[in-house]
This record gives C-alpha cells, sequence and structure tokens, in this order.
C-alpha cells in the first residue's frame, strides 16, 4: 500500500475517478433495461435485424449516420447487413458494424432476449458521462447529448448441442451504449462478470471464438472505382481466452468496462480508454468541488494492480489484446429469466453471491460463496449495532431498530451525543496583518437528540480573534446538521452519512468581501462513543470589538442530496450590538459540501428525498473572554421543504422527556416517552443501567490465550484466571510443566513432553502404555496371536523349517506387530481377502474375488490400562463404501467397486429441494448424513435407512460451510464463515461450545481425526489463506501451512496413510502433507475450480464447480482416473465417503469418557469441557493416560 501526498482540490477529483472498485461489473451495474424502462424489443430468433431511426446523428468513423441496425448476432451495423454466412467469423466486416460480442447467436427459445431504446434523460446521461471521465480523465468533460442502449440478455449460441433442457444451456449477458455529443461519438461495452458462459459459436460446424471489433466496412478511393478494405480497430484475437478476458481486464478502471471513441467530424482512428490498470479501493471521502477553495485535502491511499493492458494501435488491422494479465476465478452466475426491475433486489440475509441453482421442481434463488464484497468477509466492518447485508452487487450495513445512522456508524435511538476535537488553523482580523493561529484547540459538543438542540464550545479562544468568531455559528452548525430533529419522511445528516465525512464550507462577508474556508473531517466514533472531528480554518473575517454581543435570527438551508455529496447555500443576517448600545446590521454568503461514502448496493432500498430544508432556531453565541471560550447553541430539526413541520412534540422538540430518552409520535398530538438504550426509566426521568460485563465471554479479560488458561466468571463484572493442567503461572501468565522432568512414565519408557501433557512410549523390546511396561515374551498373547496359534496347532502337514505349518486349504489369521488383526485377511488357497474388525470378525459386503483386495481401514491401537473398548452399539452399515456428493438441493450417492465409481448404480438419497446443501458428512454409527445449508442457515441430518431431514442447529449460525463428524465421541464440528468461528456440539446439536473465534476470516473446510484426537481446517482469506490445526478439545492450535495457497476450498484426511490433502482453487492444484513430519508433496495441477475433497485408497474425490463433475484423482500416479458427470448439472459441492465399518475406538468413545457434557479427545487422553452457555451443572476435567 502507497500513500500519495496530499493533491490540491483540483487534482483530488482526478484522483477519485482513478480510484474505483476492484470486484468485477455485475449485471445490476448495466443501464437500466427492459420494457418497464422504455425498451423495445427484438423479435426471437436467429438472424433477425430491425432499423432504428435515431433521434440524433451517431458519428462513426468520420461519417455520421441517422440510422442504425440492430441484430441478434451481438451487433450494430450503420447498413442493413447481409445474410449472416457473408460476415460470421469473417472479420473485419464488409459494412460498418459496432460488434460487442459478434457470433450466431439464438433467442427463439423465448428465455433470451434483446432490448434497446433511445434515452436522453439526465440521470441516464450522468452515469454515461461519468464512464467516460473514467476511462479518459486527462481530457475534457464530455456533454452528452443522446444515448442509444442496446442490451443482449440470456442470449444463447446457436446450434452448439447442451445437456439438459432449455434452462440449463450456457447464456450470455452484455451491453453496448452509444453516447453521442455533437460532434462525436462513444462506444461503451459491458460485461458482467460471469454473465459470458461461452466463447465460442459454430461457424460452417467449426467453433470459431466470438469477436470484438469496429469495422468500417468497405471504402473507396478518390481515384478509382474499386472498393477496398477501410480501417477497423479489432478487441479480441482468435484465442477464446481473450473473449473471456472481456468480463475480467478493462480500459476504463473497471472491470468488465470497455470505452472507446469510435467517431466524430475529424476523426482519425478509434481510441480506446486510457485507464487500463484497476485500482482497488475508493478513498474515504468523495472530491469536493470547490473552484476557489484551497483547503487542506484529506490524504488518500490508492492501491493499484500491475496487471495493465498495453496500449493499442490503430493500423488497417489493430489487435487491442492484453498479454499476460491476472485472471481471477469467478462463481458463475445465474441468469434472471427476466428484465431487471425497478424494484430493490430480494435480499438473502447472511449469505453471500446470488447464484440459480437449477432443481426439479423449481428454480432455487440463493446466495452461495463470493470472494469479492459479501458479508462473509466485510461484516466487521459494520457497526455492532447494524446487521449486514448481501446485495447484488456487494453488501451494505444497516442499523438495527432502535438506533439510526448509515450502518457503519449507528448510535441509539434518543440518546444525546458527545462531539470532540481539535481545531487548527490561521485567521486574519479586520486590517490585522498578522493572523490568529489556532494549534489544536479543543472542541467539544453535547447533543440532545431528542430535541435536536447542539451545544458546542470550543477553548483557548484569545480575545483578539474570539469577539468576531461569534456570528460563525455554523463551524458547530454542522453539528447540528448531523443530529437535528427528523420529521416524518426526513433524515438528518449522521442517518444519511453515518460518523465519517468530510465537510466544505466558503463564507463570504460583506461588503468588505472577507472569505474564510472551514474543513471539518468527521472521523467516525472513538472507543468512548463519541464522534470525532478535526477542523481547520483559513482566511480572514470582520471585527467584532471587544465586549460587542451578536444576535442571530432564526434561518432555514436547503440541502441537495446525491448519492455521495450534499451541498446548501445560504444568505444569513446578524445584528451586532456595540459596547455603545449601537447596532448593526451585517451579512454573509454562505457555501458548503459534505461529502460522504454512500452504500451503492442498497440504493433502491432506502429514498432520500433530493432537497430537505433544515430549519434552525434559538440560537446563541457568547464569547467567554474569562474562559478564553467561544460558545454557540441551536435547535435543529429537518424536514420537508414545502410546508410547516407537523406539530407533534416529537417533531418539535417541546416534549418533556428526559435528555436520554426518545419520544415516540402516537395520534395527533399524543406522545410517549422511552428511555433509551442503556437507560432506565419511564421515559420522564431516565438512568444509566450498569450492566455487569462478563469479560470472558467478551474476550475483554487479560488472561493468556485458551489454549494455556481459563477465564472464569465469577460474577458483576468479576473474573479469575488459572492455569490450564499442563501449565503453571497466575492466570495471566502460562508456561508449560515439563512432565518428563518428574518421572511420570515406566522406567522402560521414553517420556515426550507436549504443550500442556506429555506422552509415554515403552522402549524397543517391551510391551505397554508407556506407564505400564513389561517384556515383549512377558506379555500375554492377543486374541489374534491365540487364533493363528490354534490354527498353526490344529494343522497337518507337520512343521516347516521348525515352524508350524498350516494345511494346505487352511486360513491362517494375519496379526501386526503389535498382535492385533491386520485390517485385511486373505485366504491364499480360495484368492479371496476381506476386511475384519479390531476382533477379528469379517465385515459383510468386504470379501474380493481373486486379483483383488479391499480397502479396508488400519485399526488404531490404544493403551489397554485405561484405553476405553469398541462401542457395542457400532453396528455396521450397509455393505459396500459409497460417494456422497451435494448437489443444490439434494445429496446423490455413487456406489464405490474398490475405487472406480459404479456410476451406472447412481442416485439420489436425499432430496431438500428448497436448500442448498454445502457441506456433508457421515456418522458410521447411526448411518446417518448431517449437512449444513446456507439459504436458512441450519444443519441437518437423515437417515440413510430412510425417514425424514431434521434440523439439528438452526439458531446463531451465520454460514455454515464445513462440518466434520467425531463418530467415536458423538461429535459435531463446524466453521461459520460469516460469524467467523468454529463450534462443536453433540450429534444432536446439544452442548454448543466456541472452540475458536479469533484469527479466522473465511473458514470453510474442516476435517478431524478423531483416533489421534487432531482437527483440521481451511481459512481462503485471500490476504491470508492458511490451513490450520489443533486438538479437538481447542489446545495446541497451530499453523499447519501458509505458503504458496490461495483458495485452500476443500480438506480431508486419509486416516490410512496419515496424510492431509487438499484442493486449492486459486493454484489450481491438489497437495497432501505429513501433518508430523510436514512433508508437502503436489498430487496434481491444472484442477478447475474444486470445491471439495475427500481421500478413499490410493483416490481423491474432489467436486468441481466449472466441470460440474466428480472427479477422481489416483495419488499415487499422480493422474485424474475417472470423471463422473451427474445426469442433472448443475454445481457440485460437498463430498464424502459413508464407510461398511467404523473406525476404532478413542478415549471418549466409551460412556462419554465420563465427562457430564462433552468429551473432545486429544493426543493421550481427553478434556471434558462445558458449553458455552454453561447452565451450571456442568463439571470440567481434563483425563491424560
Amino acid at each position: 500500500m502507497a500513500g500519495v501526498p496530499r493533491p490540491c482540490p483540483a487534482v483530488f477529483g482526478v484522483l477519485l475517478v482513478l480510484a474505483v472498485t476492484v470486484n468485477g461489473l455485475s449485471r445490476s451495474d448495466l443501464l437500466d433495461y427492459g420494457v418497464q424502462f422504455g425498451d423495445q424489443l427484438l423479435d426471437s430468433g436467429t438472424d433477425v435485424t430491425q432499423q432504428i431511426t435515431l433521434d440524433q446523428l451517431v458519428f462513426f468513423f468520420d461519417e455520421n449516420f441517422d440510422k442504425v441496425y440492430v441484430n441478434t448476432n451481438g451487433f450494430l451495423s450503420v447498413a442493413e447487413p447481409p445474410a449472416e454466412s457473408e460476415y460470421l467469423g469473417k472479420m473485419p466486416a464488409k459494412f460498418g458494424i459496432i460488434a460487442p460480442f459478434l457470433g450466431d447467436l439464438d433467442t427463439s427459445d423465448g428465455i433470451g432476449k434483446v432490448y434497446f431504446r433511445q434515452d436522453n434523460s439526465p440521470d441516464v446521461l450522468q452515469k454515461i458521462t461519468e464512464k467516460i471521465t473514467q476511462a479518459f480523465p486527462h481530457e475534457g468533460e464530455v456533454e452528452p447529448t443522446h444515448a442509444l442502449i442496446v442490451t443482449w440478455e440470456n442470449v444463447i449460441a446457436h446450434g452448439v448441442p447442451e445437456r439438459g433442457d432449455d434452462l440449463n444451456k450456457k447464456r450470455s449477458t452484455f451491453q453496448l451504449v452509444l453516447m453521442s455529443t455533437e460532434l462525436s461519438t462513444y462506444a461503451i461495452l459491458l460485461y458482467p462478470k460471469d454473465d459470458l458462459q461461452y466463447y465460442s459459436t459454430l461457424v460452417e460446424g467449426e467453433r470459431k471464438p466470438v469477436e470484438v471489433g469496429f469495422s468500417k466496412g468497405l471504402t473507396q478511393g478518390w481515384f478509382s472505382w474499386r472498393s477496398t478494405q477501410g480501417p477497423y480497430y479489432r478487441v479480441t484475437t482468435d484465442n477464446e481466452d481473450s473473449v473471456r478476458e472481456l468480463m475480467l481486464l478493462t480500459n476504463s478502471g473497471r472491470r468488465g468496462v470497455w470505452v472507446y471513441h469510435i467517431g466524430s467530424s475529424t476523426f482519425q482512428s478509434v481510441t480506446p480508454g486510457q485507464v487500463t490498470t484497476v485500482e482497488y479501493e475508493t478513498p474515504d471521502y468523495p472530491p469536493y468541488e470547490a473552484e476557489t477553495f484551497s483547503p487542506e485535502t484529506p490524504s488518500i491511499e490508492i492501491f493499484t494492480s500491475t496487471t495493465a493492458l498495453p496500449e493499442s494501435e490503430i493500423l488497417s488491422h489493430v489487435e487491442a489484446v492484453p498479454q499476460n494479465a491476472a485472471q481471477p476465478s469467478y462463481t458463475q452466475a445465474g441468469y434472471p429469466l427476466s428484465p431487471r426491475s425497478q424494484q430493490p433486489a430480494q435480499i438473502q440475509p447472511n449469505n453471500p453471491q446470488v447464484v440459480i441453482v437449477e432443481e426439479e421442481e423449481e428454480d432455487l434463488n440463493v446466495n452461495v460463496f463470493s470472494y469479492y464484497e459479501t458479508c462473509s468477509t466485510n461484516r466487521h466492518k459494520c457497526s455492532s449495532f447494524a446487521e449486514c447485508r448481501d446485495y447484488t452487487s456487494g453488501y451494505c450495513c444497516h442499523c438495527k431498530p432502535g438506533y439510526y445512522g448509515n450502518g457503519k456508524d449507528c448510535v441509539a435511538d434518543g440518546k444525546p451525543q458527545r462531539i470532540n476535537g481539535k481545531v487548527k488553523g490561521r485567521i486574519f482580523v479586520g486590517s490585522s496583518p498578522t493572523p490568529v493561529e489556532f494549534s489544536n484547540n479543543d472542541l467539544h459538543s453535547y447533543v440532545v437528540a431528542n430535541d435536536g438542540r447542539a451545544y458546542v464550545a470550543i477553548s483557548t479562544i484569545p480575545a483578539s480573534v474570539g469577539p468576531s468568531l461569534q456570528p460563525l455559528s455554523s463551524i458547530g452548525g454542522v453539528i447540528g446538521w448531523a443530529f437535528a430533529l427528523e420529521q416524518p419522511g426526513y433524515e438528518n445528516g449522521f442517518s444519511v452519512a453515518g460518523g465519517v465525512f468530510t465537510r466544505q464550507t466558503e463564507v463570504t462577508f460583506q461588503p468588505g468581501g472577507e472569505k474564510l474556508t472551514i474543513s471539518q473531517e468527521f472521523k467516525g466514533i472513538d472507543e468512548h462513543d463519541h464522534v470525532v472531528v478535526s477542523t481547520h480554518l483559513e482566511g480572514s473575517i470582520p471585527e467584532v470589538p471587544e465586549g460587542a454581543t451578536v444576535q442571530i435570527d432564526p434561518y432555514y438551508e436547503i440541502y441537495q442530496y446525491s448519492s455521495n455529496l450534499i451541498t446548501s447555500s445560504s444568505t444569513r443576517d446578524y445584528t451586532v450590538t456595540l459596547p455603545d448600545g449601537s447596532t448593526q446590521t451585517l451579512v454573509y454568503l454562505w457555501r458548503q459540501s459534505v461529502s460522504f461514502q454512500s452504500c451503492p448496493h442498497a440504493e433502491g432500498s432506502r429514498s432520500i428525498p433530493p432537497s430537505q430544508q433544515l430549519s434552525v432556531d434559538q440560537v446563541f453565541v457568547m464569547y467567554d473572554s474569562v474562559n478564553q471560550l467561544i460558545r454557540y447553541a441551536m435547535s435543529n430539526k429537518i424536514g420537508s421543504v414545502n410546508g410547516t413541520p407537523q406539530q407533534n412534540p416529537c417533531y418539535t422538540g417541546r416534549h418533556g422527556c428526559d435528555t436520554n430518552a426518545v419520544c415516540r409520535p402516537g395520534q395527533g398530538n399524543q406522545f410517549t416517552c422511552e428511555c433509551a438504550a442503556g437507560f432506565r426509566g419511564d421515559g420522564r426521568t431516565c438512568h444509566e443501567v450498569d450492566h455487569p460485563i462478563n469479560h470472558c465471554e467478551r474476550g475483554s479479560h487479560d488472561c493468556d490465550i485458551r489454549e494455556r488458561a481459563q477465564c472464569s466468571y465469577t460474577g458483576g463484572s468479576s473474573y479469575i484466571c488459572s492455569c490450564l493442567p499442563g501449565f503453571s503461572g497466575d492466570g495471566r501468565s502460562c508456561q508449560d510443566i515439563d512432565e518428563c522432568q518428574t518421572d511420570r512414565c515406566n522406567r522402560d519408557a521414553v517420556c515426550y513432553n507436549t504443550q500442556g501433557s506429555f506422552t509415554c512410549q515403552c522402549r524397543p523390546g517391551f510391551h505397554g502404555d508407556g506407564f505400564t511396561c513389561t517384556p515383549e515374551s512377558e506379555r500375554e498373547k492377543t486374541a489374534c496371536e491365540k487364533h493363528r496359534e490354534s490354527m498353526l496347532a490344529t494343522s497337518s502337514g507337520g512343521y516347516f523349517f521348525f515352524r508350524p505349518r498350516p494345511a494346505v486349504g487352511q486360513y491362517v489369521p494375519i496379526c501386526d506387530s503389535y498382535g492385533e488383526y491386520e485390517p485385511t485377511q486373505c485366504h491364499s488357497s480360495a484368492g479371496q481377502c476381506w476386511c475384519v474388525d479390531r476382533n477379528g470378525q469379517e465385515i459383510p459386503g468386504t470379501r474380493t474375488g481373486p486379483g483383488s483386495r479391499p480397502m479396508c481401514l488400519e485399526h488404531s491401537v490404544f493403551p489397554t490400562v485405561f484405553g476405553p473398548t469398541t462401542r457395542p452399539d457400532a453396528n455396521l452399515v450397509s455393505p459396500g463404501t459409497n460417494l456422497l456428493f451435494a448437489q443444490s438441493g439434494k445429496i446423490d450417492h455413487i456406489p464405490l467397486d474398490g475405487t472406480n465409481m459404479k456410476k451406472e448404480e447412481a442416485k439420489t438419497v436425499i432430496h431438500v429441494p428448497d436448500q442448498v446443501v454445502i457441506a456433508v458428512a457421515y456418522d458410521c454409527v447411526d448411518k446417518m448424513v448431517y449437512w449444513s445449508d446456507i439459504t436458512q442457515p441450519s444443519i441437518s441430518r437423515a437417515s440413510m435407512q430412510g425417514g425424514q431431514p431434521a434440523a439439528i442447529i438452526i439458531k446463531d449460525l451465520g454460514s455454515p460451510e464445513g462440518i466434520a463428524i467425531d463418530s467415536l465421541s458423538r461429535n459435531l464440528y463446524w466453521t461459520d464463515s460469516i460469524l467467523d468461528r468454529i463450534e462443536v456440539s453433540r450429534l444432536d446439536g446439544r452442548h454448543r461450545r466456541v472452540l475458536f473465534d479469533n484469527d479466522l476470516i473465511n473458514p470453510r473446510a474442516i476435517v478431524a481425526d478423531p483416533a489421534n484426537g487432531r482437527l483440521y481446517w481451511a481459512d481462503w482469506n485471500r490476504d491470508g489463506p492458511k490451513i490450520e490445526t489443533s486438538n479437538m478439545d481447542g489446545t495446541d492450535r497451530i499453523v499447519l501451512v501458509k505458503g504458496d495457497l490461495e483458495l485452500p476450498n476443500g480438506l480431508t484426511f486419509d486416516h490410512h496413510s496419515r496424510q492431509l490433502c487438499w484442493a486449492d482453487a486459486g493454484t489450481r492444484k491438489v497437495e497432501c502433507i505429513d501433518p508430523y513430519t510436514r512433508l508437502r508433496r503436489k498430487i496434481v495441477d491444472g484442477v478447475q475450480y474444486p470445491f471439495a475433497i475427500v481421500s478413499y485408497g490410493r483416490n481423491l474425490y474432489y467436486t468441481d464447480w466449472r466441470r460440474e463433475s466428480v472427479v477422481a484423482v489416483d495419488r499415487v500416479a499422480e493422474r485424474e482416473v475417472d470423471q463422473f458427470l451427474p445426469q442433472k448439472r448443475s454445481r457440485t459441492y460437498g463430498i464424502t465417503t459413508s464407510f461398511p465399518q467404523c473406525p476404532e475406538v478413542n478415549y471418549c468413545s466409551s460412556d462419554n469418557g465420563g465427562c457430564s457434557h462433552l468429551c473432545l479427545p486429544r493426543p493421550g487422553g481427553f478434556t471434558c469441557r462445558c458449553p458455552t452457555l454453561n447452565n451450571g451443572s456442568c463439571v470440567e476435567r481434563d483425563q491424560n493416560f
């Protein structure tokens, strides 16, 4: 980030124009179109043309035309076009053509439309002017007089075969605007991100890229009858990538917006826009238009992309295609089936970007993920008293009921407000050649919000200037405007602009002509809930003699409102009473503007009157020479320009409510008083409520981090800090205890210290749990060893090399180095293999024939003395292993034969058409499928054996995007990318506990390794993507992977190989890492857009948004080996496996570890933890083994 020196006002506006948003163009950013806006419709079909007689001439190259022709195939022409066979794939065309997206297009299905209209309304011309000014910032301002707007919406490529019905065909939407002045014409080409869904069409049976450009057509020389090809300008090349880059790049500073000067009476060549870089952030405040001012302007910072487009050259043939440009990934948006309405977009709270998911019964319009400007990544920018809402083009903050503001800053209704700041600058008084300097003079203001009265005081004002400042009550008048009493339907300044805005004022005194500029920067609300303002004064004022007083009569000001700028001007009289009793009535001219940053994404959801009147009365001004204070006071009301204010006491301020109360109007002159938030009483008298603060819950305590210490709430606002077991200290600073120094392990074992714990491991030649170790020769034989010996003892055939030899055809079990049954058992004579459980019992459905081995889960080994036993209710699920994956509102399964997908047997097992299923997980004990839904955020489950889906968690969810099941401990873990936290609960949703709510930005995928007590999750925060791990009780949190990550969407842990693998949609790679040795390796690269991933055997299976499929990767061969394409094509989301057997045990799998609520495993033990909302009956403890 580079700071830019403070510019003068002349260049401030130019810098603002350059500083545009990095986000791509959305469909809502197109100019309004549709029949409701007066558009005409082109007839449906292929290669349909209609003539448009223009209200004003357009210039194209060096000629002008009074009519043009619009065609289905993505172009305008200045002459009637020939048959499409004459020009498709044959640019430059032989006739004059303006081609924003030239190809063989089709609207005959009734969904695709082509709209067009001529428009000269001021608001439309103003929007077009802004785009041209952004593209050509160094040229003079254009003065448009006419616009032609043509919109191709949801058009398909003609003749291209597609799977499914018409609704599943790929469609494209784009817009062309011709803007004309009296002397020239500009073309603006707009391509919404993800709305170009194909980049080529069929031309004479061959796919050819869509073409974009301008061609004059054939021209005739002065001295020849022979026609030659005239000049043309080509935007795209013969490469489809150049078409896709229309959405991603720019020549106007905004992705997807392309501006060209295409004609004039003195035309030389087509000129592209000059802003080929994408600026990343708008300044905090829009520019202030001041021709004669020179105040100090707030500095701004501009983030500039290094991505630039090369300058285009105009010859007889010009290629204007960017090379090696950055190509961010975008999610594919759906398309509306009707033109954009004038009504605001339907809001889906708490969820990001809109897509449309095709389902069997109905279209489901829901919000899915966006990596740009959504509540999921920006919720923290809203006030704590506001809610964040996602709109089509971005997010906005809205104050909750009982509060007002712009959403970024919200204050309680009726609550008095305090404003503090500093005053700097210099003022010349009268004819004095020496200015009075202001250096950090204190400004304090207090506003009684429920009657609109503001009090302002500025300290340390010398007598040489103090009396002369009395006429300038509006130094603090902006505060009165900000918190003015609102008439019904009107909003004060704070409701519109919040607490962050700049105000520029010029005061001209008559008759002397003295001028003073006032620059004020309001910086928002500080930690004390006070608004902060800095004021700068510069100029000269007429002298008011010491001892004189000033009277200012009531006055009115008209405020004019636009999206980011508010202006007003007025003439004010004031009366000066001199010490001798004589009076003078003088006048000054007042002109001001307020610049602020509105939220552009919800412009249709709120309506601010374009003009409002501020009424100011009871103005009091005084200079206190004893204390060197200048004081101002005034009562302020904001309302209609016409008519008188309503007389209800709530609107006049004469209600008698407490200063800490809000007045609620009733019928006629009736009203009630209601104490503001944080106060209690009858409204006439309110007292501040002394709320106790639970610092442990708020996170405002000073205990050590939660991995080392615990904060315990003791009532009131008190708490105590205590170190967790395994750590020592005062709770505010805790150090790890090295238990290995105290001989905690058996003498024949090795002790390993870990953070907060330790582990014991018997030395080679000994057997046990580390606390008790016995020589291998003395230990009791295991069940497998006894089984093996019994089979060998009963065999015939004698001995072979002094060892028992089994009889031919005899099955002998295979034991591992610990004496336990190997997961895979084989009968060599029969040529069959099968999976067994820990007790050696065959698992039904796993037996394979000759030449094939099943993929069996490895049995984990745990201590025999303290370790738990297998759950008695761990019944087997249906035979075989299946892949389960989510697709829109359903979950499908694909049976596996070994690692091969049995595609012909794929079917839907769960159908929830009103949801968008994101994450999927499976509980192998109860044979239940769990999934998360983000439409109405919830986590649900259903039995694979049949039964109705049931939501188990529906409250306090933002966007649950990842879930993990610990079948052994009977716990559920999930990530929430809006609330930015990781939680755990029982499998039925009870006993919720927040594990992490810090250092999380966009957590998504989460997986568990219950046998070893470890948890893994991915955070795709674009500013710092990472993969983290911790114990499953939330201790020992570390960053496992950080470098060479971009969008780690999917995550899986392979229990057999102990490998953690992930799929990254940014780097387009699938990689794996050993979490213990940190050895990392790439499996495949060049994948499209992976979302979720799961491991089984030697394969990884991932879902892909772009391919709309499930892809199989052989991680040993490091290549893709198979792909499953669902019959109903749409995005595929979460994926998991349903096993025919459960993994083995952990320390919580028997009797919940003896815990009362949550048993959370970790290496070498477990932790009993209480829910975040504890009713007092829970007991927390740690258990090590």
